[in-house]
């Protein structure tokens, strides 16, 4: 088990005079907080009684019912097998991996995903004994070439495969999106091959330039598990997230959930289903997206604008983060000590890789900062990233490969 490099940058990042382009947390100050504060405190003095007590593994009918309706809206409706029977309520999104990778991981078994990819679940993969073999992506996401020749180099070398774990929408921590043809594409290897799909989706309900394509779970039913959360569409302090599973594992699921928690907690579900039944969270999903749109605008402006000349970078439809890519001769993780003396925070590319490359890249945020803070840490970067070539050019470090800073994915590939 290794620390994570997120985790790790939040003790400073969290600092006042820091901007933090490092995080990924919501911009809570969007919600009508005085609306949500009285509905939790009626939860407590009306419903006490049931809300502070323990309830079952699965999580109550009444959230079940509700997440059904969420996951209607992009698409995974009745007709894709969408019951409230086989949703299970997890603590966030993060226990949803791992509740799966309990399912299905044994020591030395090997996961796909997508390279680089969501650092919390390297951590799950690495706590599980696992080993994670990154597909390339582009610009459109995961590359089905790509996927079918990781599958086949997997099985050449005698190792067993599980799962293909993937972010197809708004992809944290590249922001990409998988095309319509390539979704369908992926599906059919992974079906041809027998292997099954954890399809991770936190970010689909926040789109900024029309509607995201659908999940993967909503053109296939058997062999895929959708896992979402309400943490960035609501609050992630209440910790509610859930799995869509295939039927036939649902109850493998309780069980492994039951001897880890006993159960999820009463108080946030009632929470979330009192949220969405009395309060206008479409509507909300409206505010969120606008305001993401706005910050996202000012950091794609400020990027094309101060980033130094070789600098590359994703441009999201949706999503909380964009992809940098930094010119010949930086090391983002070496970086890092002078960005926090230059009071701006990042998160190295080397925390979304299983085998810790990746120094050339970085993610960067935009979902809290304002956007004027937003163009202010970036200020502070470009200074950085400038101060490091400077200092690189004078010892000898390589020269800068001419580029066009803002291309939406740097060559063919991102790694």
């Amino acid at each position: 088990m290794t620390a994570s490099e997120i985790r790790a940058l939040f003790a400073v990042a969290s600092r006042p005079e820091v901007v933090s382009l490092a995080g990924g947390a919501p911009y809570i100050a969007a919600l009508p907080l005085d609306a949500v504060g009285e509905m939790l405190g009626r939860l407590g003095s009306e419903h006490g009684s049931t809300t502070l007590q323990y309830g079952i593994g699965q999580g109550t009918i009444e959230l079940r019912e509700k997440i059904c309706e969420v996951m209607a809206l992009s698409g995974i409706d009745v007709g894709c097998g969408a019951s409230p029977d086989d949703v299970v309520v997890t603590i966030g999104g993060q226990q949803a991996i791992d509740l799966v990778a309990r399912l299905f991981l044994d020591p030395g078994d090997v996961v796909l995903a997508e390279g680089p990819t969501y650092v919390g679940a390297l951590g799950v993969f690495q706590a599980a004994q696992a080993q994670v073999e990154h597909v390339a992506m582009d610009a459109d996401g995961l590359i089905p070439a790509a996927l079918e020749a990781t599958i086949a180099a997997v099985r050449a070398s005698g190792r067993r495969m599980k799962f293909l774990y993937t972010i197809p929408t708004y992809q944290n921590p590249a922001g990409v999106t998988m095309s319509e043809e390539r979704r369908e594409q992926v599906l059919d290897i992974c079906e041809r091959e027998g292997l099954l799909v954890v399809e991770d989706d936190p970010y689909g309900q926040l789109g900024f330039d029309g509607d995201a394509p659908r999940p993967l779970r909503a053109r296939r039913r058997d062999g895929v598990f959708y896992l979402s959360t309400f943490s960035k569409t609501f609050a992630p302090g209440l910790r509610v997230g859930w799995i869509l599973a295939p039927h036939a594992v649902r109850d493998k699921l309780v069980i492994a959930t039951e001897a880890t928690i006993l159960c999820p907690s009463a108080f946030a579900q009632a929470a979330v289903t009192q949220y969405l039944t009395t309060m206008p969270w479409r509507e909300q999903l409206k505010v969120y997206r606008e305001v993401y749109r706005e910050r996202r605008d000012a950091l794609l402006d400020s990027l094309d604008d101060l980033m130094p000349v070789g600098t590359t970078w994703t441009r999201p439809s949706g999503g909380l983060f964009v992809w940098a890519t930094l010119p010949d001769g930086l090391d983002s993780k070496a970086m890092v000590p002078r960005a926090i003396a230059a009071r701006v925070a990042y998160v190295p590319g080397t925390g979304f890789y299983a085998d810790g490359t990746g120094q050339r890249y970085m993610r960067l945020n935009f979902s809290f900062p304002s956007p004027e803070r937003i163009r202010e840490g970036v200020r502070r970067l470009s200074g950085v990233m400038e101060q490091e070539l400077a200092t690189r050019s004078v010892f000898g470090a390589p020269s800068l490969r001419p580029g066009q800073g803002g291309a939406d994915v740097p060559g063919s590939q991102l790694a």
